[in-house]
């Protein structure tokens, strides 16, 4: 118990805002998963179907795991009404709030590796494994357990004293720790999330079809975007906050202190003609250090394609639109085309 205490203790001494510990029995969750995955939820993202249950039964990725330390950390770099006026502006460029910053999985990461330095500092050597979206990981799943939240109508983790605007990190460890009280529910009859839903991607409360979501379409998917879909992206050119912009509980939410969060290029104020400017020399280097990079340039250029398709038809968009229809992906030139037909006022 002690040891326990200590851990959230130095978790917090670190710029965790919260740690809290469970065992490794992750039955429902497993449950849930299956379900998601049969019903083909997951689209392209093979990878969360793959490994087996390893994903389910942390002993199977990290032999001897028998307690597991959650950690979660504030990320919110601006007030929620400063990203509402972006989204409603078709001439802005909306990113999701998390990948404004700097990339968020090496900071986390070297926070638990530090955590995990002062545990061996005090009880000697033992065994464990971090992670931050590293591995088959059932992160909310396993903060849910820990008493850091619960997961919400939208399946994003909630706390009632922060929301839900939070990076998750897990420490897996041999340590036999004493478990923290799961957190409980409280959604209630709530349905903002599902009503928001700019794609009705959640198509149920705890079920959110991915191959919908606008974050799985601006960046999980490789190839073209659905052409009914496109309409509903709105300008949003990386991820989607809508549902937890809209969620009640985060009216709790704090902004973080984190420097490495803070908005860097101006991307939490550019327009998408400035970003669509951008070469793949200029993508490469203002992505340096930020999770947007995993896209490439040329989805970087699709995304912001439909958007710029979906603002208002100007002569700016139109000239910046055709400059780039010698593109050399099919793929990004087929957005463009796109763009132009809905600009011009054609059927799309």
């Amino acid at each position: 118990m002690e040891l326990a205490q200590s851990i959230k203790q130095w978790g917090e001494e670190l710029g965790f805002q919260q740690i809290g510990i469970s065992d490794t029995n992750l039955n429902d969750a497993e449950r849930h998963l299956q379900q998601w995955l049969n019903k083909g939820f997951n689209g392209e993202m093979q990878y969360m179907a793959a490994h087996g249950l390893k994903r389910s039964r942390p002993a199977l990725l990290q032999e001897g795991t028998c307690s597991i330390i959650s950690a979660r950390m504030d990320y919110l770099p601006e007030p929620p009404a400063a990203s509402q006026r972006l989204l409603e502006d078709p001439a802005a460029a909306f990113v999701s709030r998390y990948a404004l910053g700097r990339d968020y999985h090496k900071l986390l990461r070297n926070r638990l590796q530090k955590l995990a330095d002062k545990i061996s500092a005090e009880i000697g050597p033992f065994g464990y494994r971090a992670f931050v979206d590293s591995a088959p990981v059932l992160e909310k799943a396993i903060a849910e357990k820990a008493g850091l939240g619960w997961i919400g109508k939208h399946s994003n983790l909630i706390n009632r004293q922060a929301g839900s605007w939070f990076f998750l990190g897990e420490i897996y460890t041999d340590l036999p720790l004493p478990n923290d009280q799961p957190a409980s529910n409280h959604c209630g009859q709530c349905r903002a999330c599902l009503d928001i839903c700019p794609t009705q991607a959640i198509v149920g409360p705890y079920q959110v079809d991915a191959r919908r979501c606008v974050s799985y379409l601006t960046i999980e998917l490789h190839g073209s975007i659905p052409v009914e879909l496109r309409p509903l992206l709105g300008n949003r050119i990386y991820g989607c906050d809508d549902c937890q912009l809209v969620c009640p509980w985060n009216r709790f939410a704090k902004l973080s202190a984190e420097s490495d969060f803070k908005p860097r290029h101006r991307l939490d104020q550019a327009t998408l003609l400035e970003l669509f400017a951008w070469t793949e020399t200029e993508f490469l280097q203002k992505t340096e250090g930020s999770a947007i990079r995993r896209i490439g340039h040329q989805r970087w250029l699709r995304n912001i394609a439909v958007a710029l398709g979906n603002g208002k038809s100007t002569d700016a968009a139109k000239t910046a639109l055709a400059g780039r229809l010698s593109n050399d992906a099919e793929m990004v030139r087929e957005h463009i085309q796109w763009a132009l037909r809905k600009l011009d006022g054609m059927n799309v």
